[in-house]
């Protein structure tokens, strides 16, 4: 798609992807969630949305997808940190669209959720990122949320904040090699766009 014609479909979409972000939103709200100990939850959903509605176009194949890719967005942790099943992210996904869709969205949750483990490594493993790599769309949604993560420990300077800066600069070959597909599906590709921003908070 172009951006424009992406950026179309998600204004098309408006009124749909407002009422999963306040869902999402809410949902996280309820569980206590927060972000860097003193934000609402939502203040990272937010920006890993605003990463999937900047770059998405460069590997969103049909404007059908555009809500499902920005309901994963929304929900990609649900599952992870906010207590929901994939029964419950499939229901929920039913009520903004069909069937099909509602499917790819919580596909995409699926994936992006990490498996048990003890350490951060065991968390995202090889199986997580085999997961990643068959699931349209899960590269990009991925890439989106370290993208925001990188950008905020960058922008802040406490103490977990920095610590988190150098575990991100020194997995990024690992992290970016494990969510690179080499085929010609659109839809498990990465934006070079995204990528050259995420390059640019590394320098």
């Amino acid at each position: 798609m172009t951006r424009k014609d992406y950026e179309t479909a998600i204004s098309d979409h408006r009124e749909a992807i407002g009422q999963i972000r306040q869902s999402a939103f809410d949902l996280h709200a309820s569980v206590g969630q927060t972000y860097d100990k003193t934000l609402p939850y939502s203040h990272h959903l937010q920006m890993v949305a605003e990463g999937v509605a900047r770059y998405g176009y460069a590997t969103c194949a049909t404007a059908d997808d555009v809500v499902p890719l920005m309901f994963a967005a929304y929900y990609h942790d649900s599952i992870e940190d906010a207590r929901l099943t994939y029964n419950d992210v499939m229901r929920t996904a039913r009520k903004y669209m069909d069937e099909p869709h509602a499917l790819m969205a919580t596909e995409i949750v699926y994936a992006l959720t990490n498996d048990k483990g003890r350490t951060r490594a065991e968390r995202a493993g090889d199986r997580y990122y085999q997961g990643i790599r068959t699931t349209p769309y899960a590269p990009m949604v991925k890439l989106a949320d370290r993208l925001a993560n990188m950008t905020y420990s960058n922008q802040n300077t406490n103490e977990a904040n920095r610590r988190m800066q150098k575990v991100y600069c020194d997995e990024w070959p690992h992290f970016i090699g494990q969510i690179t597909v080499k085929n010609d599906d659109l839809r498990l590709s990465l934006p070079a766009e995204m990528i050259e921003a995420v390059t640019a908070l590394l320098r």
